[in-house]
């Protein structure tokens, strides 16, 4: 295994990193809540929710920051080596393994494994591994 040095960046993943971490104890302490973005959709999408106010706000910051980013340091090449159809069919899978998980990325690897929750554990790493499979079977066996 080699580094694309040229697209090594170090320190924006820790900045990312913290922003996230961060969001999510702010979240946590001034909410209550767990910064799970599928959740967080979820209830945004109920019928009957009441704190909708609060998640519409995280949800429209959440698509208001990469445009901020860009508008003050520019954006990068973005490329996507997939056609709409895959696009789609990954989108929908991501979604119904939320569904069966429980949570999302964020909730549980985020949230979920500093709270040392066993539960989250066992959702990302199974999540993990099957991120590791997919990889591996896209790049070596259907290349």
């Amino acid at each position: 295994m080699t580094i694309d040095w040229a697209h090594f960046t170090p320190w924006a993943s820790l900045a990312g990193g913290i922003l996230i971490g961060l969001s999510a104890a702010i979240l946590i302490l001034v909410n209550g809540r767990i910064l799970g973005v599928s959740g967080i959709v979820g209830g945004l999408l109920r019928r009957q929710s009441a704190d909708r106010g609060w998640r519409a706000l995280f949800i429209l910051g959440m698509l208001a920051a990469p445009l901020l980013y860009a508008l003050f340091v520019g954006s990068g090449e973005t490329r996507i080596d997939a056609g709409w159809g895959t696009l789609v069919l990954a989108g929908l899978l991501v979604g119904v393994g939320t569904r069966y998980g429980s949570g999302c990325t964020s909730g549980h690897g985020v949230c979920g494994l500093s709270r040392l929750s066993p539960r989250s554990l066992v959702a990302t790493a199974t999540f993990m591994a099957a991120g590791f499979v997919t990889v591996f079977l896209v790049r070596h066996l259907f290349a």
